[in-house]
């Protein structure tokens, strides 16, 4: 691999999420399988491994995604910040707030480039005045890396942008609650080269302020934004450890096999 990992630091930050024994059924279909993996604070954590291999199906436990899926149940034990996010007591609208998500596809709403991002803020109430709203949105744009891109054409349509920036909109949209936590669903899947770096680029600016989980197919992607690596086949954990160690020293001889080609 080509791709140089050693200036990527092993995780250092506290635990952010902690997950232990999750398990994922689908119509009584078992799809994850006793999972145990912590996130810690201010780092970025790639998910990687073979598609169907549970990479996804993990991620939409941490913000209670699968609760919108028909016949799906989620068994474990995920906290954010030592709090069951399954408890009575977590909302689970406030949670998504909590811990945002990007997906695969860019998804901006049939709206402005300004009420894309002003979305959030305003259903759950965090900007007091219309000067509070007006730079909630500049700084987002700003962290998502397009306000000097949009800040002339903040009333035109989210839809007209290129495929990259609608991402980097989307991404905009999802860190303006304020979140803690940004999920990433295979953000750059769907964009080209130049796109793509401009993304990891920007993920690497982002997790001096959140932590940041990505589901990735790629595993140079997943070397060179990552501090830890965890690797899933056929709905298990199969290894984690930082980024590093996974493509230089694997554990296990299926990561091995994965990362070498060999399956996947």
């Amino acid at each position: 691999m080509e791709t140089d990992i050693s200036q990527n630091q092993p995780p250092n930050g506290r635990i952010k999420i902690s997950s232990k024994d999750v398990n994922v059924f689908y119509a009584g279909i078992q799809a994850l399988f006793d999972v145990s993996l912590d996130i810690h604070d201010t780092n970025v954590t790639a998910l990687i491994g073979p598609s169907g291999c549970g990479k996804s199906t993990y991620l939409r436990c941490l913000n209670r995604m699968n609760d919108t899926v028909d016949h799906c149940r989620v068994e474990g034990s995920i906290q954010l910040d030592g709090v069951d996010i399954h408890s009575r007591e977590v909302d689970p609208v406030q949670l998504r707030a909590k811990v945002g998500m990007v997906f695969q596809k860019p998804n901006p709403f049939p709206k402005s480039i300004y009420d894309n991002v002003a979305y959030g803020p305003r259903i759950h109430g965090l900007a007091e005045s219309r000067a509070d709203l007006d730079e909630t949105v500049e700084s987002s744009l700003r962290n998502a890396a397009l306000w000097n891109e949009v800040k002339d054409r903040l009333h035109a349509p989210g839809t007209g942008l290129s495929g990259g920036q609608q991402q980097r909109l989307c991404i905009a949209r999802a860190i303006a609650t304020r979140p803690e936590v940004l999920l990433m669903d295979e953000p750059c899947s769907a964009l080209d080269p130049i796109a793509t770096s401009q993304i990891e680029d920007l993920i690497g600016h982002l997790r001096e302020s959140f932590s940041v989980v990505i589901v990735t197919h790629s595993m140079q992607q997943a070397a060179r934004v990552s501090h830890m690596t965890a690797f899933f086949h056929l709905g298990q954990l199969v290894e984690k450890n930082d980024t590093e160690t996974i493509f230089t020293n694997p554990a296990d001889s299926r990561t091995e096999s994965y990362i070498t080609g060999r399956i996947g």
